[in-house]
């Protein structure tokens, strides 16, 4: 089985969960022989360093449409006709990034309508007329995220004609127009896996052009990957979505992380540490982290509180700690490296996860690998797969601060909960959600045939 797989970050360059999912993914599915194309928008120094056999990184940075005149023509008509209907370029810009709130969106986007008035011709993407087309692009969550969507949509029309594969698969909303159109140039299925959706990022102000997106790349999919009971009923409920076209697979956590360097590093014997890592934005609930902090604080004075992440909300999650005069025990880390992080979760006492919707959530696994006790929302899909975890809802900040006394005040329930959840972990692996994925590319290939 040949997979041309689309993908928007590849570790180590990665801005969330997404690059580290790819990757256990990717390197499961090659190791039990099945073969990736994975397309990134920009191939870097470094990436995909130590890419395990059968796995081919492609940049579509630099990529050329070349071929027969009518059938390059024919595919960028197609293309043309697709953004035209999904998004207006000239207005829709810059600040649509896919971890950005609303509020933020909304407080931007009059600046960059303005800007526009002024540099249309900068900001507006020309459609590419025949002949050989160089598709550039800068990779990242850059300041104009949609046209990097729309001409790495492009580039991905080369790969469909010249690649020799069986299935289709693409992770997220970036990555569904690339997708679509492999499909109807090529004939083979599709794959969408769905790691979040903008109503998880935005709530119900969810953005009417990548929600629309959204529902476009599900309804095209021959078969929809959610990854997690929670992702399916909101991916049903929100984009209608019949039941029997979603598979959930839910992800996992990579064993060789158990061997970082980090691993058993002595904890703070005072000053108990509690964390939150992720990005600051409405999504992962970082104010009602900082609520239980400030409750945490009128009982334990002397518990240190870390929130690890950059986001939207960070300036206002800095003015509510300030506000709680909670600074002395309050630190921002900002967004950390992938060393950086390990050290955060090994000297860390317990890990907390308040997510207001969190389709899984690979956090709370990497926290247990480090032995780091966890306590998570109940809105999330990780949840599904670990009972030893303490889970409460995201919105109750009492409860919360009291699960989180208990764990700091009784060392032995942390030591109870740690046990238990490294028995879990043992069954939580790639190479199980890599065999589920294999027995759908197979189903649909053979129905393809």
């Amino acid at each position: 089985m040949r997979v041309l797989m689309f993908g928007w970050e590849f570790p180590p360059y990665v801005s969330g969960g997404l690059g580290a999912a790819c990757e256990g993914m990717v390197r499961a599915l090659t190791s039990r022989g099945t073969e990736v194309v994975f397309v990134i928008p920009k191939l870097r120094a470094g990436l995909g360093a130590g890419q395990p056999k059968g796995l081919t990184m492609r940049g579509a940075s630099g990529t050329v449409l070349s071929g027969p005149v009518d059938k390059v023509t024919s595919v960028i008509e197609n293309t043309s006709a697709y953004w035209r209907r999904n998004l207006r370029i000239e207005t829709v810009d810059s600040c649509l990034v896919p971890y950005c709130s609303p509020q933020f969106y909304s407080q931007m986007r009059e600046s960059i309508v303005r800007s526009q008035q002024t540099s249309s011709e900068e900001r507006t993407v020309t459609m590419p007329g025949t002949g050989d087309k160089v598709i550039t692009l800068e990779g990242g969550y850059g300041r104009d995220l949609m046209s990097e969507v729309y001409r790495y949509s492009l580039a991905a029309q080369k790969l469909a004609m010249t690649e020799d594969f069986d299935v289709i698969h693409c992770h997220d909303w970036m990555t569904y127009p690339a997708g679509i159109l492999a499909k109807q140039l090529s004939g083979k299925p599709l794959v969408c896996h769905v790691h979040a959706t903008e109503a998880d990022r935005s709530g119900a102000n969810m953005n009417s052009v990548v929600s629309h997106m959204e529902w476009e790349g599900l309804s095209a999919a021959d078969k929809v990957v959610a990854v997690s009971h929670f992702t399916k009923d909101l991916v049903m409920r929100v984009y209608q979505i019949p039941e029997e076209k979603i598979e959930v697979v839910h992800n996992a956590v990579s064993r060789s992380e158990a061997e970082s360097a980090y691993h058993g590093i002595e904890r703070g014997s005072k000053a108990k540490q509690v964390l939150f890592m992720g990005r600051v934005t409405f999504q992962k609930g970082p104010d009602y982290f900082v609520e239980a902090a400030r409750l945490v604080h009128n009982v334990m004075p002397d518990v240190r509180f870390v929130m690890a992440g950059s986001g939207d909300m960070l300036r206002a999650m800095v003015a509510r700690v300030a506000k709680y005069r909670l600074g002395h025990r309050f630190t921002f880390t900002g967004f950390l490296k992938k060393g950086e992080v390990d050290r955060m979760y090994a000297s860390s006492d317990l890990y907390v996860m308040p997510s207001v919707s969190e389709p899984f959530g690979i956090a709370p696994l990497e926290a247990m690998v480090y032995d780091v006790p966890v306590l998570m929302s109940k809105q999330s899909g990780v949840s599904e797969v670990i009972a030893n975890a303490l889970k409460v809802d995201f919105w109750d900040v009492r409860k919360m601060a009291d699960r989180i006394c208990a764990v700091l005040a009784y060392p032995a329930l942390g030591r109870l909960m740690v046990r238990n959840c490294a028995n879990e972990l043992k069954n939580i692996r790639w190479e199980n959600a890599a065999a589920k994925l294999e027995r759908i590319y197979g189903a649909l290939a053979a129905r393809g045939n």
